[in-house]
């Protein structure tokens, strides 16, 4: 998968590639890879918006501890986008400001 992003993939032939949807855009990943490393590769910078400002945030640390990469998967929102493997089909979704009362 080319990209201008600087990231680059080490060839792998064993993993299928998958396609999952970020915010309605289909995005080539492969299996095994985190949803945040396949959004990266995409050039998908910004997983979320802050509740405080609006301020973008996206994959920092890739190992769980910052939670900028917070993502909605499939209906659930706050999801670690650097700790869930993709899955062929998958829905993502930014998150944007702050969870509601009512998300659960």
């Amino acid at each position: 998968m080319p990209n201008d992003t600087g990231f680059r993939r080490l060839a792998d032939g064993a993993r299928r590639d998958v396609t999952i949807d970020f915010d309605g855009q289909p995005v080539g990943a492969r299996e095994g890879d985190s949803v945040a490393a396949a959004l990266l590769m995409a050039g998908h910078g910004t997983t979320r918006t802050t509740p405080a400002g609006g301020e973008p945030r996206g994959p920092y640390c890739m190992m769980g501890v910052c939670f900028d990469c917070l993502v909605e998967i499939d209906g659930v929102p706050n999801m670690q986008a650097c700790m869930i493997p993709v899955r062929d089909g998958m829905k993502v979704r930014p998150m944007s400001g702050a969870r509601g009362l009512d998300d659960g």
